[in-house]
């Protein structure tokens, strides 16, 4: 199983060279998916990827290249479709909902040449930081089998760190990259908002609000641009999509940063972060300011809204209304009524979000925006002096993988969801990396958030790619050889 200790970008390299055969590739990747004790995938497609493993090895033998990635095994996060698959959305009710199509990210991975092995765990409806479901169970963080991986991407984020892909993809309207990736110790990128173009319909602007994303998780930042480069770019029917790149994703991974000014506020000034957390992030923010010449200032951070008024005014506000919209969206296009008709597959908290989605005033979702507002103006007053704003990614280390999200921080009352510090970026469409800084003294892994300027996709990767080579992370993977 050597290949699948290896970069995305090392294999694509190798294979490009045909010094690597994608059928062996492949192989091995199924192999230590086989082995998986993590509960990462919901479907594996063993046969698919082999033909596909065949044809990507007829094709270089025939003088063809597919693209960036050709042959490089990939993993679909289960809220995205893979024709001939079942997009489960980690439910009961949808195990046997076999899609007809590819997703847009989907497909622009498989133009690129990736060959996907399955599709992996995610809460259900992807609406949790942990993943767990009534469908195929709970998956853990390789750090620890009994904590969780994180979510909602979890099973991507798993997948990525166990060595069963070298890649895989993920979403983030919460923290659903980030989270995991701090969770399961490798690296996770949200890009900037309409980076990736997500079509939806009938709603072709239900993800600006708040802002959903679709990225990479992998183990290396060259494997996140490498992913970047092949899937970014607008689409037609995607009305919030950006244009198309100024350059190579994975040339920014090389540029220095000696000239940048970044700043560092371990929670935002607002976030409660744990004893367990903060050392390991001031860490690994000293061992970047060692191994460069980038000026890096710890700062006073005001988003202009309190921790509390951005969880309930904002998240709340808009999580709210889009479970409702999403019932109703379900019973008028299939005939599915979750609320009326299946409530025993739904949890507490999503019977309580419905509801109150039904019934939220349109002056309160309406002025929400308010608060995104002075959020964003907090935001951008910071990335007008620096090129970068680096905190914890999130609050506390892994917990337990069937454990409600965590009420209470170092005995201080907490929100469910203000356990992460990723929230502010999907209000205002930064692009924000999770990068992994080190362990605690219970060897848990921490993630470090590192946020860019608005379409500063290229220096949350340089910045990153700084990181990666001041402290290596690999060797911290369990199991890494």
């Amino acid at each position: 199983m050597a290949h699948a200790f290896s970069s995305a970008s090392d294999l694509a390299d190798g294979i490009r060279l045909r010094k690597l055969s994608p059928v062996d590739v492949v192989e091995d990747h199924l192999e230590r998916i086989a082995g998986d004790d993590h509960n990462a995938f919901v479907t594996v497609d063993r046969e698919g990827a082999r033909e596909r493993a065949r044809e990507a090895e007829r094709a270089l033998e025939n003088g063809e290249s597919w693209g960036p990635l050709h042959g490089v095994p990939v993993a679909i996060k289960d809220l995205y479709d893979v024709a001939g698959l079942a997009t489960t959305q980690g439910s009961p009710l949808f195990a046997r909902n076999v899609a007809e199509s590819d997703s847009l990210v989907v497909a622009r991975l498989k133009e690129a040449g990736a060959i996907v092995v399955g599709k992996t765990n995610v809460p259900q409806f992807g609406r949790s930081g942990a993943t767990h479901n009534d469908l195929v169970g709970a998956t853990a963080t390789p750090f620890d089998r009994e904590r969780t991986a994180g979510g909602s991407s979890g099973g991507s984020a798993a997948a990525v760190a166990d060595f069963q892909v070298p890649i895989a993809q993920g979403s983030d309207a919460g923290g659903s990259i980030r989270i995991p990736a701090a969770f399961c110790g490798i690296y996770g990128l949200k890009p900037s908002y309409g980076r990736i173009p997500m079509v939806k319909r009938p709603d072709g602007f239900s993800h600006f609000t708040p802002m959903c994303d679709v990225g990479p998780l992998s183990r290396t930042v060259a494997d996140a641009a490498l992913f970047l480069d092949a899937t970014a770019g607008p689409h037609p029917e995607d009305p919030t999509c950006l244009p198309p790149p100024r350059g190579s994703y994975r040339e920014a991974c090389e540029e220095p940063i000696d000239d940048c000014r970044i700043a560092y506020s371990p929670d935002l000034g607002t976030f409660p972060v744990s004893v367990a957390v903060r050392p390991v992030v001031d860490r690994a923010v000293s061992d970047l300011a060692a191994a460069t010449d980038a000026t890096i200032d710890r700062i006073d951070v005001d988003l202009g809204a309190s921790h509390g008024e951005i969880i309930e005014t904002m998240y709340g506000t808009w999580s709210l209304a889009g479970h409702a919209v999403a019932n109703e969206r379900l019973a008028d296009e299939r005939g599915l009524d979750l609320y009326a008709d299946h409530r025993e597959h739904l949890t507490e908290y999503d019977v309580e979000t419905i509801e109150a989605g039904r019934d939220l005033p349109a002056v309160d979702y309406v002025r929400a925006n308010e608060c995104r507002t002075a959020v964003f103006d907090g935001l951008q007053s910071i990335f007008g002096k620096y090129d970068a704003l680096l905190s914890a990614t999130v609050s506390v280390p892994p917990f337990g993988k069937w454990a409600d999200t965590p009420r209470q921080i170092d005995g201080e009352n907490c929100h469910r969801n203000g356990w992460h510090l990723t929230l502010p970026y999907n209000f205002t469409g930064h692009p924000t990396a999770s990068a992994p800084a080190g362990t605690t003294d219970d060897g848990l892994p921490v993630g470090l958030q590192i946020a860019g300027p608005r379409f500063g996709d290229d220096t949350v990767l340089a910045v990153s790619a700084a990181l990666e080579r001041a402290r290596p992370w690999l060797k911290d993977l369990p199991g890494a050889p």
